[in-house]
């Protein structure tokens, strides 16, 4: 802590991870908020990462073949188009659809497409 902050030392403590720069002299209900919004954006950083965890845990719980359908079904292939390409029936395809929004907990296509975007990012 130094009584004097000056522009370097602001960028060099905002690179090394600091929420804020309080200038002194500052009030103490200016620190207490600052430490308030710092616990807050913590609790929800560890809240999106404990998310993310779930959301590969349910990815990893798929068989081999429940991320062929999977990738297929989230390229836009329907279920005929997605068999054709594995080799194998359009009724399988369905089976294995099933248990892939069962087990990753989607109640639709859109939110299956949401849930990998987040744990698998494009771009």
């Amino acid at each position: 802590m130094t009584s004097h902050g000056d522009i370097p030392m602001t960028v060099q403590a905002m690179k090394a991870g600091a929420v804020e720069f309080l200038s002194k002299p500052f009030r103490e209900e200016d620190l207490l908020a600052v430490v308030d919004a710092a616990i807050e954006r913590d609790a929800a950083a560890r809240a999106e990462r404990a998310e993310l965890a779930n959301l590969r845990q349910r990815i990893d719980s798929l068989s081999t073949r429940e991320h062929e359908v999977m990738r297929l079904i989230l390229q836009g292939l329907l279920n005929k188009q997605a068999a054709a390409a594995l080799g194998i029936t359009e009724g399988t395809v369905k089976v294995h659809r099933r248990h892939v929004m069962e087990k990753m907990a989607a109640k639709s296509l859109p939110e299956l497409v949401r849930m990998v975007e987040r744990v698998q990012p494009t771009g």
